[in-house]
């Protein structure tokens, strides 16, 4: 293994290095001009599907005390809302009534994409026995990943914080569209909540006849979200810890199928894509969220949560499909980790 300027030796199994030495975009690679081509013919009818939530759901912050629903409010101009605005005020010739507000939002508190900069491990990269905290492709805490500083006063980080590298921007400027794939898991599984193992969803690929080719966006319908919408953003914690299946990010065999597939994604329904609290791992040490470890740490694969997959599965069922075009790109935020993101089905 060639070692580069970051890391001497770098976690097996694992992509580093092989889309470059300061690659940041990971499986991303893989959508080549070609494959969005044969993506585009996936489109038969021109129907089209919104798969985001809206932004101000799931509701309050009991599914995760961190992160809270976006605020919206006016600008101010002249002292006065920048609602229902009239420029005459300014200009008395003008007719023009402006709009124009801005918000305060978590960036993963709803329909999101994580980016490769959402999660790290601590891993001896540089092989003088001493683990140090590392991103995909060997990127750093500290010079890459900025942490910043905390004021108590103001409640607020100091600026400069956040990933000058593996950021959501780059993501964007990847120009994230392709061949999307739904599993149905609530369809062969119900609706309670079980672990999947590979087993299980090489049944379900099987008895429907899918194919996951390499760079494809695979997407996993639990259920949850039309659970959660169902609850009218006053979401039922205790409820919602009983619905729906998700794959068990513990499980050696799925975690192969991941790594082999050359899947660019995976995408659910649900707030954390595998089964959590996942089983133990080995050892005395290791990751609490193994599927997040390997996509985002070693293989430069990407997750979305709390994205609404429930009609677009509905139609493919009906139709038999189960393949078709996605659009999805994360906002061009310098700096940002995650990102809210509206992805769009067309079949």
């Amino acid at each position: 293994m060639q070692e580069t300027r970051r890391w001497k030796y770098r976690p097996e199994p694992s992509t580093w290095g092989d889309f470059g030495p300061d690659d940041e975009i990971g499986r991303l690679n893989l959508i080549t001009p070609q494959r969005v081509r044969e993506a585009i013919m996936e489109v038969k009818t021109g129907i089209n599907f919104c798969l985001s939530m809206r932004l101000d759901y799931p509701g309050g912050n009991i599914l995760n005390p961190r992160r809270t629903a976006p605020v919206v409010r006016p600008l101010v101009r002249n002292d006065r809302p920048a609602m229902n605005y009239p420029m005459s005020i300014e200009h008395s010739c003008s007719t023009d009534v402006l709009c124009d507000d801005f918000a305060e939002l978590s960036l993963q508190y709803s329909t999101q994409w994580d980016s490769l900069a959402h999660l790290g491990q601590m891993f001896d990269a540089d092989g003088d026995g001493v683990a140090e905290m590392v991103f995909y492709n060997g990127y750093r805490a500290g010079s890459d990943i900025e942490s910043g500083t905390y004021n108590p006063g103001d409640r607020h980080v100091s600026p400069g914080a956040g990933a000058r590298r593996l950021g959501v921007d780059k993501m964007a400027a990847a120009r994230v569209q392709g061949r999307g794939v739904l599993i149905d898991l609530e369809f062969h599984f119900g609706p309670e909540r079980r672990a999947v193992s590979y087993r299980d969803l090489e049944s379900v690929m099987a008895k429907d006849r899918i194919e996951v080719r390499e760079g494809d966006f695979v997407c996993l319908h639990t259920g949850f979200a039309r659970e959660l919408l169902e609850m009218g953003g006053k979401p039922d914690k205790a409820k919602l810890a009983g619905v729906g299946p998700s794959i068990d990010g513990r499980d050696p065999e799925l975690q192969r199928w991941v790594r082999t597939s050359g899947l660019v994604a995976l995408v659910a329904d649900n707030n954390v894509v595998e089964f959590f609290p996942a089983r133990p791992g080995q050892g005395e040490q290791y990751s609490l969220l193994p599927l997040h470890e390997l996509c985002l740490f070693r293989l430069g694969v990407y997750l979305g949560e709390y994205w609404y997959l429930t009609e677009l599965a509905e139609w493919l069922r009906m139709n038999d499909r189960h393949s078709f075009f996605l659009t999805a790109p994360p906002l061009r935020l310098p700096g940002a980790v995650g990102s809210p993101v509206t992805p769009i089905a067309t079949v």
